[in-house]
């Protein structure tokens, strides 16, 4: 169900599945995606009888941009959204570039936020020094990061021709989601699916303010430190997401009450490791 909300001048898309009486679960997409999930997901949030809610961060999905943001101004929005929804305390979840925002709440919002998890999250970025080589070892040292912490002008380009090459793949036959080795399943064109296609084209097409201002709030102070965070934090990767584990040590190591959470899969968690994962968040 796809809700609105007014925060000061700016309007917040959301989205609403699972259980209105189950536990309280927000959660903040990547960098980019969308408030509306997959079936597998939302069947998900049904099956482990949480209450569910998903905003578009500014600049997604509708959202009204909110140029210059920081990782920590996303607390102002999950505050407001949770004062309406009536939720008292809940969990937080992020998924890659959603991580540093569930993060944020959890740092800055420690009397609300019940439990914290991460899947293949980040952590600040190295930008200083020359423009890094795509084989280098540290994530912290990315190309994206380091155009972002330019400017949008440098970042923007390099986003929209990501985009570009992820619709083309998608318009000749790919699914919408990439295919993990480890759970075979048919690749179903997401062409052929109209829901998948604008699931697609709201994280792909519409706009790539939300992908631009995600990157460039990495780059910069996230106006929290790592350490903040100390309500029980779980950061969950896939066994074929190299990139993820290597971040996942720095987090565990940078974050007091963090624990590791392998999964066999790749970059996006399949549907089990996602239902474990909220299986998770409910002990609190």
């Amino acid at each position: 169900m796809d809700k609105q909300l007014t925060v000061g001048e700016r309007v917040l898309n959301y989205s609403v599945y699972g259980d209105i009486d189950g536990v309280p679960v927000m959660s903040q997409g990547g960098s980019p995606s969308t408030r509306w999930k997959r079936p597998d997901v939302v069947r998900a949030a049904e099956e482990c009888g949480v209450h569910l809610v998903v905003p578009d961060r500014p600049g997604y999905g509708g959202s009204t941009r909110q140029p210059g943001r920081t990782v920590a101004d996303v607390v102002e929005d999950v505050t407001a959204l949770a004062d309406v929804l009536g939720w008292e305390r809940f969990a937080i979840t992020g998924g890659s570039g959603g991580g540093p925002h569930a993060l944020a709440c959890a740092a800055l919002l420690s009397d609300r936020v019940t439990r914290c998890a991460v899947i293949g999250g980040i952590t600040p970025p190295l930008v200083d020094g020359p423009e890094p080589s795509a084989d280098d070892e540290d994530p912290r040292r990315n190309r994206t990061s380091w155009l972002a912490a330019r400017g949008e002008e440098y970042v923007r380009p390099s986003i929209e021709e990501a985009a570009r090459s992820i619709m083309a793949g998608v318009e000749a036959g790919g699914p919408e989601v990439p295919p993990d080795p480890h759970y075979p399943t048919p690749l179903v064109p997401a062409r052929d699916d109209p829901e998948a296609m604008a699931r697609l084209t709201a994280t792909f097409v519409t706009s790539h303010d939300g992908w631009v201002d995600d990157n460039i709030a990495f780059a910069n102070d996230w106006g929290f430190s790592l350490d903040d965070v100390r309500v029980p934090t779980s950061i969950w990767f896939g066994s074929a997401d190299d990139r993820a584990r290597k971040y996942a040590d720095l987090l565990t190591a940078a974050i007091p009450h963090a624990e590791p959470m392998p999964y066999t899969g790749g970059h996006i968690q399949p549907v089990n490791a996602y239902r474990d994962l909220l299986q998770w968040l409910k002990l609190s």
